[in-house]
């Protein structure tokens, strides 16, 4: 255009919508995009600052997907504390009624009569010494020396077993077992039935067994559910420990400690019936169910404080990525408004400027008709 002359007026109306389009584009690059600041062209300040910030947001979403799953670890873990509670209840309701299960002992009361308690057992009068009376009660083998035995030193030695006892009720020899279980009585030498009345295998009574394998069940469903316990890879009830990290370069963090939560970690182990076999026995687990009972509680609760922290933190970096995303956008964001009514004034800016123009080209056509 450095070669054609065009007068002043021309020049400077054209000069006006030049601007008015430039001014048109953007406004139209806004509304189109939102932004009124989409490059360091518009402004390097404003750009480089909201692009920081949202930096600073999207790095704190990233550890909100973290701080999520450690929310939903813990949760595991109190719901595996809520249900190892619910297997103890049940162990300790089952020792209960054992202990409710009241024994009835076995009492083996000889055919034989004996008036007097130093006559001498017959069959054992001329045994050697090492000859022996074997008596057997659940499992537990205890022996008596067979030589020279009357009734009384036979009932002195069975009252001193543990677990089972002797008298004599008027000419009537008696052996009872307290734990109303299996009771045998043989010997290698003479006839033990010839003598005392009492043959074979006697019992009776009322015994526990069956809740000894109950119990023992329930402890093996402890042991398989705490290894069950697990989200995401990390058990907090089978020792894992787990870190929330809650910014950026990890220096806020909240570290919970795992616990080994199986049967042998809450103190219980597999009962016997011999522990099954006596009310004191029984007392002494349904003692040890107790203390695991307060254990769970106590680290359920501690559990629920470390639930607490993440979960407030996670709340406070949702509300942290807003006020981040928000001053970002304060930066940068196009009011839509603005730029519509902008928009609107610009389009009559640019017809006002064509007419304009039209008219300052007017006494240039005058010169051309005049020519004419």
């Amino acid at each position: 255009m450095g070669d054609i002359v065009i007068s002043s007026a021309v020049r400077e109306n054209l000069s006006s919508l030049q601007s008015t389009a430039d001014l048109l584009s953007r406004t139209n690059n806004r509304l189109s995009t939102g932004l009124k600041v989409s490059s360091p062209i518009d402004n390097p300040t404003s750009f480089f600052t909201a692009q920081g910030l949202n930096n600073r947001a999207a790095d704190l979403g990233t550890l909100q997907d973290n701080i999520g799953l450690a929310v939903e670890t813990l949760s595991a873990a109190a719901s595996g504390i809520d249900s190892l509670s619910t297997l103890v209840e049940q162990a300790k309701s089952t020792a209960n009624s054992a202990l409710n299960t009241k024994i009835k002992a076995t009492e083996i009361t000889s055919t034989a009569s004996f008036t007097d308690p130093t006559t001498a057992l017959s069959a054992f009068a001329n045994a050697a010494s090492t000859e022996t009376i074997t008596i057997n009660v659940d499992g537990a083998t205890t022996t008596i020396t067979a030589k020279a035995l009357t009734v009384s030193k036979f009932v002195s030695a069975v009252n001193g077993i543990s677990g089972v006892s002797a008298s004599l009720s008027g000419s009537s020899l008696k052996v009872s077992a307290a734990s109303g279980r299996e009771v045998t009585i043989a010997s290698g030498v003479g006839s033990l039935g010839g003598d005392l009345g009492l043959t074979g295998t006697y019992d009776t009574g009322t015994n526990r067994d069956s809740f000894v394998t109950d119990y023992n069940n329930l402890l093996d469903q402890i042991d398989q559910l705490a290894a069950d316990a697990s989200f995401n890879g990390v058990n907090l009830l089978d020792g894992n420990d787990l870190t929330a990290k809650f910014n950026e370069d990890g220096s806020s963090s909240l570290t919970i400690s795992g616990v080994t939560f199986d049967a042998a970690g809450l103190g219980l182990s597999d009962s016997t019936t011999t522990a099954f076999g006596t009310d004191s026995g029984i007392n002494a687990v349904v003692s040890t169910l107790d203390s695991a009972t307060n254990t769970l509680r106590t680290q359920s609760s501690t559990f629920g404080n470390n639930l607490a922290v993440v979960e407030n933190r996670q709340n406070f970096t949702d509300s942290l990525i807003s006020v981040l995303e928000r001053g970002a956008g304060g930066l940068t964001l196009a009011d839509t408004n603005v730029e519509g009514a902008n928009l609107l004034a610009l389009q009559t800016r640019q017809s006002l400027g064509t007419t304009a123009l039209s008219l300052s080209s007017q006494s240039d056509q005058a010169v051309l008709s005049f020519i004419r």
